[in-house]
This record gives C-alpha cells, sequence and structure tokens, in this order.
C-alpha cells in the first residue's frame, strides 16, 4: 500500500518519451512555418539587392506566403499541431523578448490622457459597432462577438466573449474567420495611411496599436514605417488588450444570473491578463530602470524579430481568405464598417490629445 504511489507516479523513461512525441507532433507544421520563414527573408533579401531597400518586409512576407498556401492548399491534421505552436507559443515568446528593448516612459511620456483614451476608444468602438450590426441586421450575439472582436484583440476577445453570452459555433467561427483575413489587409494597407495623412511615428504608432487585432499583426504594420511606430503601437495595443478584462467581466455581470454561470467565470479569469502580458511589461519595466545590459538589448531584439517572423508565417497558414465568401454579406459590411469607425475614433483621439 505504501508503494502505491511511487509504483503509480510517472516514470522519467515515460516523460522523455511523451516529450519526444510532442516534440515529433510539432516538427512537420514548425518546419513548414520555418520554410515560409525561409521564403519570406529571402524575397526580402531580393528586394533589397534588386531595389535598394524592402518594399515588403519579411514579416509582411511570411503572412501574404502563408495565407496563399492555406488558400490553395489545405494542411492534413499532422501539420495543425506544428502551426499551432508557431501562431501561439512562438508568438507569445517573440512578445517577452520584445519587452526588453522597450521602454515604459515611451508610453508614459504621451501623459495620463492617452491610456484614459484608450479605454474610451474602446468602449467607443464596442458601442458604435455594435449599433452598426444591429442596423444591418447581425443576431445580438453575433453583433457582440464583431464588436468585441474589432474593438479590443480579434481572436482573443472573440474567444474569451463566445461562451459568456452563449453565442453559436457558426457566429463564432464566422467572426474569427473575418479577424484573421481583415486583419492581413490591415496590416498591408494601414501604413498607407501615413503618407497621406501625413501621420508622425508617433501618431502612426497610437493609430496601429488602436486598430489593427493583434499584436504580431502591430508589428508587422509598424515595422516598415520607424522603430517608433513598433514601440508605441505594441505598448497601446497591450493596453487596449488589458481591456478585455473588463469588458468580459461586464459581459458577465450582463447576463440574467449576474453572470454566476461558471463557464463565464472560467473565461473572464483565464483571459483577463495573458502571461506573456505580464512578461512583457516585467522586461520593459526591467529595461525601463536600466537593469538590463545594453550589450544583451540587440540581440534580444534580433531574437524577438526572427521569431515574429515565424508567428507570421504560421498566422498566415491559418488563414484561409475563401472563409469569409461564405460568411454572408451583412457580415461583412458590419465588420469592414466596424473597422472603419474604429480608425475614425482613433485619429480623433490622436488628434484630440494633440500627440505629435
Amino acid at each position: 500500500m505504501f508503494l502505491e504511489p511511487i509504483l503509480s507516479a510517472p516514470r522519467p523513461q515515460g516523460r522523455v518519451r511523451q516529450a519526444g512525441a510532442h516534440l515529433r507532433a510539432l516538427l512537420p507544421g514548425l518546419a513548414l512555418c520555418l520554410a515560409v520563414t525561409g521564403a519570406a527573408m529571402l524575397l526580402e533579401a531580393v528586394e533589397v539587392r534588386a531595389f535598394g531597400g524592402a518594399w515588403l518586409e519579411s514579416l509582411v512576407l511570411a503572412i501574404l506566403i502563408g495565407t496563399t498556401l492555406r488558400t490553395l492548399w489545405a494542411p492534413a491534421p499532422r501539420w495543425e499541431t506544428g502551426i499551432a505552436f508557431g501562431a501561439k507559443t512562438v508568438l507569445e515568446l517573440a512578445i517577452v523578448l520584445l519587452g526588453a528593448s522597450l521602454s515604459l516612459t515611451t508610453l508614459l511620456d504621451a501623459g495620463p490622457g492617452l491610456l484614459l483614451g484608450i479605454a474610451g476608444v474602446v468602449a467607443a468602438a464596442i458601442a458604435s459597432s455594435y449599433a452598426i450590426g444591429r442596423a444591418l441586421g447581425l443576431r445580438h450575439r453575433m453583433a457582440i462577438l464583431v464588436a468585441c472582436g474589432n474593438s479590443i484583440c480579434g481572436n482573443a476577445a472573440i474567444a474569451a466573449t463566445a461562451p459568456v453570452i452563449g453565442a453559436k459555433g457558426e457566429d463564432v467561427a464566422a467572426a474569427i474567420a473575418f479577424t484573421a483575413v481583415l486583419g492581413v489587409l490591415v496590416v498591408l494597407l494601414l501604413p498607407l495611411l501615413v503618407p497621406l495623412l501625413g501621420l508622425s511615428p508617433m501618431q502612426y504608432g497610437v493609430l496601429a496599436g488602436l486598430t489593427v487585432y493583434a499584436v504580431p499583426q502591430v508589428l508587422a504594420a509598424t515595422a516598415p514605417v520607424a522603430a517608433l511606430s513598433v514601440q508605441v503601437g505594441t505598448l497601446v495595443k497591450l493596453v487596449r488588450v488589458l481591456m478585455l478584462g473588463p469588458v468580459v467581466l461586464a459581459l458577465s455581470l450582463g447576463r440574467p444570473g449576474g453572470g454566476r454561470s461558471p463557464a463565464a467565470g472560467r473565461v473572464a479569469f483565464r483571459h483577463l491578463v495573458p502571461w506573456f502580458i505580464l512578461a512583457f511589461l516585467a522586461l520593459s519595466g526591467l529595461r525601463s530602470a536600466g537593469l538590463i545590459p545594453e550589450a544583451a538589448v540587440p540581440p534580444l531584439a534580433t531574437a524577438a524579430n526572427a521569431l515574429t517572423v515565424v508567428s507570421m508565417a504560421a498566422l498566415g497558414l491559418g488563414v484561409d481568405v475563401r472563409i469569409v465568401a461564405r460568411a454572408g454579406l451583412r457580415v461583412t459590411l458590419a465588420v469592414v464598417a466596424s473597422l472603419l469607425a474604429l480608425g475614425g475614433i482613433s485619429l480623433g483621439l490622436i488628434h484630440g490629445l494633440g500627440i505629435l
């Protein structure tokens, strides 16, 4: 009897075999992500050699190549584990490492008005997006999914909101599909606003942080413009992501029964503050305090950039643009109109605060 816990405990050999099996499951999809990454970096090098500069950065090229490949070819299940690992875990590691090269003083220099403004933009965007969706005939739950996905952080907001409001599976799938496809389009088109609107790197960073769906997409949208845009955009985006907690909590409390649903409680606490955001803020705080040696910053930044390109490849490999065609005209109009409204609200904040 006393030996039972010892005999039933996992043996080291068993753990090694499990780790080996997990690694083998990751290899096909992760190798595909690395191949797409290599192709993107090669194309960027060709651009530099041919034109003296890169019109499309490897971050953007990785998304385009991955999306094209995914649209033309549906990966078998054995590829999916590695692709998912690239889109999630590799991305999270890239974001954490990015914190070592960013200083929180960049955001604080903009003043408390920007922090309050971010919360105001999220609230106004959710309200306007929901109103647009309902005006176009979307069901209540679908309109909420579109509003939260557009206004906060895309897929993560949709995933956190869906069980709280009892959304149907097909609504969740349609909302996530639009987030994926439109996220890529925003990354490609948003930098064009810099010359059209005469935006400074600081202004563009704030705009990207307030409008782009996901953190890695913010990196891809700001990298071609300026390093300051990358820093400001990432920090603004992370503050925007932190708004997910209050929004999910408010939706949960607004349900019949005061949000006492077990599923709602689990979602709220699991998605409020992801671990990688806390790690990012911790490293950024150490950087701001001068506790990270200057010599360590360039290699950490290089590693973060390389991991980000890999995650962009994985992100692209998860986007099938044909899904959007099956979602319907009303959903398409609602998502696009909501995104335009978010852009207008964000520009209003930038000019209202006098950000230069």
